[in-house]
């Protein structure tokens, strides 16, 4: 906050496709999609056309108790129908960090309705990021999110991200019999775009069914065809009890999120009488976002963008791994999904004091935006860019990387 207040304002006034264009006219390409969200490019008429027609009937309604509107019962329903998850059904919250406290809270109460209340912990991973609301923070793997706050929720613990040794250990140090449930993103996103080692999911599905330990994805960035699919850990080919979705599940249009759980999570609830999931927000199924986000899943579909987010897969890492013999590069991690992640040498971050802050400013200033976190700088386009936008956001990450090493 000081450091924004120290100069003039980045005024996003217009986007349309992959581009962005500020308050002075000037255009970007916008390659981090927002925050990972607009997986169909931005100016999309067909979902404003659908918000319109919807606000127009229905703006907005309660969904507590009995109450449902017709865009949230089949929002719900599409989603179920294409979820990895046995005998699926929905919950659905205003965004990612919202679903995985519901999430978060609704594993605590599964065990504590099988007669187990003592299994509240939480494990989850290094570079794993769940949100900022209250589970989320607290188990969220980079310290950075979490100092400063006084106690958090203290029934959580984080284990590296590669390692599934390194979680049973946890596992057998909680107590299985204390552990509720398991977080894992697909491919852990805004912690760096890291890819799990082959074989990890399957080995996780594995250690949690042994030690009955609920396993629950966090798809929010790497759902809607990011990675090819609808929630992204299909390209492991295991089952997990919940998914929590966001994101592109609207686009970012809208805010929308929720919770898939199975049929067997939710059987204590829904098949016994007396025992309500005390839970619930004021804009949850709000049927205006719930009409968008129907939109919007009708252009990946129709587009198929499943499909071609899987070329745009190969092309993005083709292209980015171009990076790898920069000077101040030390990694590129790319391959899987549409995202990448350009490392910065030790030897650039702490002997010459160079900040991927420096990077990103230099990165934009030639008309590309990208994200920066401490040690990398992360991309996740519009699943809509063209080679020619991958080219252009490649070489000119190029560019303000020589500037930078120039400078120094």
């Amino acid at each position: 906050m000081n450091t924004v207040t120290q100069g003039p304002k980045f005024v996003v006034s217009e986007a349309e496709g992959v581009w962005l264009w500020d308050d002075n006219g000037d255009r970007y390409l916008d390659g981090t999609a927002s925050l990972w969200y607009c997986n169909v490019g931005h100016g999309r008429t067909e979902i404003a056309d659908a918000v319109y027609r919807q606000i127009s009937t229905l703006d907005a309604y309660t969904v507590y108790g009995d109450f449902a509107n017709e865009p949230a019962l089949q929002l719900s329903e599409r989603l179920a129908a294409h979820a990895p998850v046995a005998d699926p059904r929905v919950i659905l919250t205003c965004g990612g960090g919202e679903a995985v406290d519901t999430a978060a809270k609704l594993a605590r109460r599964y065990w504590a309705a099988q007669g187990q209340p003592e299994r509240g912990h939480l494990i989850s991973r290094t570079g794993g990021y769940h949100g900022l609301h209250g589970f989320g923070t607290s188990m969220i793997g980079m310290d950075r999110f979490r100092t400063g706050f006084g106690r958090l929720i203290e029934d959580t613990s984080v284990v590296a991200h590669d390692s599934v040794e390194a979680l049973e250990e946890e596992i057998l140090r909680v107590g299985p019999e204390r552990v509720a449930a398991y977080f894992a993103e697909p491919i852990i996103g805004a912690g760096g775009v890291y890819a799990p080692p082959e074989g990890y999911f399957e080995g996780v599905a594995q250690l949690c069914r042994r030690y009955g330990i609920l396993f629950i994805v966090d798809s929010v960035i790497c759902g809607f065809a990011r990675m090819g699919n609808w929630f992204g850990i299909e390209r492991f080919g295991v089952r997990p009890d919940m998914i929590v979705f966001a994101k592109g599940v609207s686009s970012g249009y809208l805010p929308l999120g929720g919770v898939i759980t199975s049929g067997e999570v939710a059987e204590p609830f829904w098949n016994r009488p007396g025992n309500p999931f005390v839970h619930g927000t004021t804009y949850a199924g709000h049927p205006t976002c719930c009409a968008a986000a129907m939109a919007n899943l009708d252009i990946l579909e129709r587009e198929d963008l499943f499909t071609v987010s899987l070329e745009i897969e190969t092309q993005l890492d083709s292209a980015v791994q171009t990076l790898a013999d920069h000077p101040l590069v030390r990694e590129v991690r790319s391959g899987v999904g549409v995202m990448a992640a350009v490392e910065l040498t030790t030897e650039a971050l702490e002997q010459r004091g160079i900040t991927t802050s420096e990077v990103f400013t230099e990165a934009r200033a030639r008309g590309v935006v990208l994200r920066a976190i401490p040690h990398s700088l992360l991309i996740s386009p519009p699943l809509i860019i063209t080679w020619e936008q991958i080219d252009h956001l490649v070489s000119t990450l190029r560019a303000a990387l020589d500037a930078v090493d120039q400078r120094h």
